[in-house]
């Protein structure tokens, strides 16, 4: 149902505000996502966030209407970006704060007929609470049982289902019988937007100790390379230091008149 003209005009009008108001936001994509989940969604978010869907043209205009006003807008690079089932998730605080809120608000889902399946599904092994009369079904399936006191048994793992193909009827009804949900429905985030920035949301998921390690092998990586080349660099700086002093030790001890004060413990010992 098409939304009335004084809908249209609230919307554009928050939109606005919105983009306006925050300096932040997840361009996200939502299928399969109930109103009640998303009214639980929305609820974990008051305060910290706000959602906003809406039709991909409404968007595009609204964004069109900015970037006329303000050509420099970094909002120019999300709109070849609003393409399928996508919103925003508009914050000013952590954003890693708000992807994890956005990723416990995720719920289980059965594998429906027809589905495109998001990962990779296994039956697996071990008993099923089958009847030994359902073992016809299990075969039909090409999977390897056994009954096990009074019950159909898997022997191996199985793939039923593959990432990005359908869901079908067969696969469907065992995951159903073996009480098996294995999609997980809810916000995905696909891009971050901040002041400008768009990048992927992967980078929210690295730690400080992750960034401090990249950062060490990094310096040290550079350190490498400056004392094979023979130039001078801060990475390199403190080796080049313990070389020149290791070097005037090894001259102190071996010449009888040259002394100085740190190298006198190491002429003692020797």
């Amino acid at each position: 149902m098409p939304l009335s003209k004084e809908k249209k005009e609230k919307y554009f009008v928050k939109m606005h505000e919105l983009v306006a108001q925050y300096s932040k936001c997840f361009l996200v994509h939502i299928d399969n996502v109930g109103s009640l989940q998303m009214a639980k969604i929305r609820s974990s978010l008051r305060g910290k966030g706000e959602v906003l869907m809406g039709k991909n043209t409404m968007m595009r205009k609204i964004i069109g209407e900015i970037l006329a006003e303000n050509p420099d807008h970094g909002f120019k690079n999300i709109l070849p970006l609003i393409v399928g089932n996508v919103g925003f998730v508009f914050a000013n605080g952590e954003l890693g704060e708000i992807k994890t809120i956005i990723d416990e608000n995720r719920l289980p889902a059965p594998a429906r007929v027809g589905a495109i399946s998001p990962v990779d599904v296994f039956c697996p092994p071990g008993p099923t609470g089958c009847d030994p009369g359902q073992t016809a079904f299990f075969q039909a399936l090409q999977i390897a049982t056994k009954i096990v006191k009074g019950q159909i048994e898997i022997l191996t793992p199985v793939k039923v289902c593959f990432v990005g193909e359908k869901v079908g009827a067969s696969e469907s009804a065992l995951l159903q019988k073996l009480d098996i949900k294995p999609f997980h429905y809810g916000i995905v985030i696909q891009q971050v937007y901040d002041n400008g920035a768009i990048y992927s949301p992967k980078v929210l998921e690295m730690t400080e100790e992750m960034l401090t390690y990249k950062l060490i092998n990094a310096v040290t990586n550079v350190a490498a390379v400056a004392l094979e080349a023979g130039v001078p660099s801060l990475a390199a700086l403190p080796h080049n230091i313990a070389k020149a002093f290791n070097n005037m030790v090894a001259i102190a001890i071996e010449c009888e008149g040259v002394t100085f004060e740190k190298a006198a413990p190491y002429k003692a010992a020797v």
